[in-house]
């Protein structure tokens, strides 16, 4: 990783996605944004919200996360988003929007590492996506979750090892690690 060259990016750490399944992860992203953070590295973050009509609603009858307090960003998280970099708007799964594109590309950030919920969907587009950008996707597998229970998260991650390579699936320790060589103030735990 180029750890240099890297933004965090914290995908839909939002109330309408955390629940019994996937609420292990949000210490453990908390802990991995504030380190991150520290080392002066960006962080950014994005925020899904659904809307009438939406293919959502159309083809999964799933009328959620269409307003607050779904959409908000969790209370761990909160003062993380609000000195984020950036809190990016989608209404789809992945984070490349026009917006989020421009934003990376003005950066010059060439390597993108995810952490969130849902593995199995916005995570793993966002992933993937960033792959077929040309940037180098990153996911933190023990910083992300599915709130369809852990069979989901697991299949998220298989997925991802064949589509972004096994090599690009990383723990929070081994980040931490990168981050501890990057800036030598960082305390590995």
């Amino acid at each position: 990783m180029d750890i240099g060259n890297a933004a965090l990016v914290v995908i839909d750490m939002q109330l309408g996605f955390v629940n019994r399944h996937s609420q292990h992860a949000v210490p453990a992203v908390a802990d991995l944004a504030a380190t991150w953070a520290a080392t002066g590295r960006p962080v950014i973050f994005t925020r899904y919200f659904n809307y009438p009509d939406s293919p959502y609603e159309k083809f999964f009858q799933w009328h959620r996360l269409q307003g607050p307090p779904e959409t908000d960003i969790v209370p761990e998280l909160a003062d993380h988003a609000g000195h984020a970099r950036a809190v990016l708007d989608k209404t789809g799964y992945t984070l490349f929007t026009p917006e989020a594109t421009e934003l990376i590309h003005k950066a010059g950030w060439s390597d993108l590492v995810f952490c969130g919920v849902a593995t199995e969907s916005c995570v793993l587009k966002s992933a993937a996506d960033a792959f077929e950008h040309g940037y180098a996707p990153w996911i933190v597998t023990d910083a992300c979750a599915s709130d369809a229970g852990p069979g989901v998260h697991d299949a998220g991650l298989t997925v991802a090892r064949r589509l972004i390579g096994p090599g690009q699936l990383l723990t929070t320790t081994q980040v931490i690690q990168q981050l501890a060589s990057y800036d030598p103030a960082v305390v590995l735990e």
